[in-house]
């Protein structure tokens, strides 16, 4: 069991808009906050974002080593759908557009998103 994720981002206002958005609509609960970063907790596991004087400032990779993506259970089909189309009004876009939302193969319901700063985050819909 993960205890936590630590996430370094380019800009923690635009992450907080954004990811952090979407950990509030999935149940996460903003927890703590300090001047380069701020927490996220769901039970016991928590994500940080976090932009402190040690971070490069550079656009997220998902393709160089290390991290590609979170993905998160997000409900029913509906649920997916809803917080997806929610997602792409706040600056997420829709990644594998031609494939939706059987990108991950026919039996896996789900969106794949891209934040502005070039992170991707996977919506899961339940079976």
């Amino acid at each position: 069991m993960l205890h936590h994720v630590e996430i370094w981002v380019e800009d923690l206002a635009a992450s907080t808009a954004s990811l952090g958005w979407l950990l509030t609509r999935l149940g996460y609960t903003a927890n703590s906050q300090w001047a380069n970063g701020i927490s996220y907790s769901c039970g016991e596991f928590y994500i940080v974002l976090e932009s402190g004087p040690d971070a490069k400032k550079q656009r997220h990779d998902r393709l160089a080593p290390g991290l590609n993506h979170l993905a998160f259970q997000a409900g029913t089909r509906q649920a997916v759908d809803t917080l997806a189309a929610e997602a792409l009004e706040r600056g997420f876009s829709l990644m594998f557009a031609q494939l939706h939302p059987y990108a991950g193969g026919a039996q896996h319901y789900a969106a794949y998103l891209e934040d502005a700063s070039g992170f991707e985050v996977e919506l899961v819909a339940a079976k």
